[in-house]
């Protein structure tokens, strides 16, 4: 199968598509005919082998796996014998490590397609759509009525994250710049802050709940406009040094939070199929919607990856695959 493989950590020109064997599922695995993935911030960290903290998990001197990509949407072509609620010919979307390729093999990450989407704007949705979803009902355990920032509102996880925190009936206030203001009231945010020109953390309106997702904040920044027991949800970063990446942001707002009644907590999205199977939901429901920034061919990828290395994206960048 073609698949695009790299390496070593590096820049997107260490990218090559290139014949690989196709992966074979275990019997609690489905094989799944990739029609389309996506990138997040974090295929861009698994790419460059930054930050080098994390290097244990990602490889000390080079990728574990020449494969890359985690979002994918595409079609099942074998199930495992263990496998239930799902059979061949099947529309699915998830995540698996790999999936920048023809094939994919999936395991928990996996679930039936929002039947309203296309592949590729279906490809959009897992990894920032989970840690929206996780970092929104579980993590901030938002109620209805209660009051919420999101700080980074127009990136993939952000724009999920005003669609879903509306979904479950916060008052959501979106803070992004200029260029994305007029997005994130279409999204359904009840306010927008564009910081090019207001500091949220001035004002004397008071959260809830803060996600965290531009990182560009302190503890004692944030605190300011947090309600006595609020709580500040930090799912993502600037990319820092090359030693510690936004984990140093995460780590220092955490720490400097230890004390008091609010709280800061951080956290990875974990893929499972009761989370698609609930974005599938409020998806098919009108309540959420992906939004796409601009489409690639598999050939292009490289463009993209650096487009993602700079910042500032909105929406997703979707990557179809013949």
């Amino acid at each position: 199968m073609k698949a695009m493989t790299r390496k070593g950590f590096g820049p997107p020109e260490k990218l090559e598509l290139r014949e690989v064997d196709r992966p074979e599922p275990e019997d609690d695995e489905v094989l799944v005919r990739v029609r389309a993935a996506s990138l997040n911030r974090y295929d861009w960290y698994d790419l460059t082998g930054t930050p080098w903290v994390g290097r244990p998990m990602t490889g000390l001197r080079g990728p574990k796996s020449p494969l890359i990509g985690a979002d994918f949407a595409g079609t099942i072509e074998t199930v495992g014998a263990d496998v239930t609620g799902l059979q061949p010919g099947d529309d699915v979307y998830g995540l698996r490590d790999g999936a920048l390729a023809e094939y994919v093999q999936a395991r928990a990450g996996v679930a039936l397609k929002p039947a309203n989407l296309s592949f590729e704007e279906a490809a959009a949705v897992p990894m920032a759509g989970l840690t929206a979803l996780q970092g929104i009902r579980d993590k901030a355990e938002l109620q209805p009525g209660q009051h919420v920032l999101v700080n980074g509102a127009s990136g993939g996880v952000g724009t999920f994250a005003v669609q879903i925190a509306k979904a479950l009936g916060g008052h959501v206030t979106a803070v992004c710049s200029t260029r994305n203001v007029d997005q994130a009231r279409s999204l359904g945010a009840d306010e927008v802050v564009d910081y090019t020109r207001d500091d949220f953390t001035r004002g004397g309106r008071r959260f809830d709940a803060i996600l965290d997702i531009a990182g560009s904040r302190s503890w004692s920044e944030l605190k300011r406009v947090l309600a006595p027991e609020g709580r500040v949800i930090i799912v993502g970063g600037q990319k820092g040094n090359r030693l510690l990446g936004p984990l140093g942001h995460m780590v220092s707002t955490k720490l400097a939070a230890i004390r008091g009644s609010q709280e800061a907590v951080f956290f990875m999205a974990k893929p499972n199929r009761a989370d698609l199977d609930a974005l599938r939901e409020l998806i098919e429901a009108g309540k959420v919607k992906p939004v796409v920034e601009r489409r690639f061919d598999l050939g292009e990828l490289p463009e993209a990856f650096r487009l993602i290395g700079k910042g500032h994206t909105r929406g997703k960048l979707v990557i179809a695959i013949p």
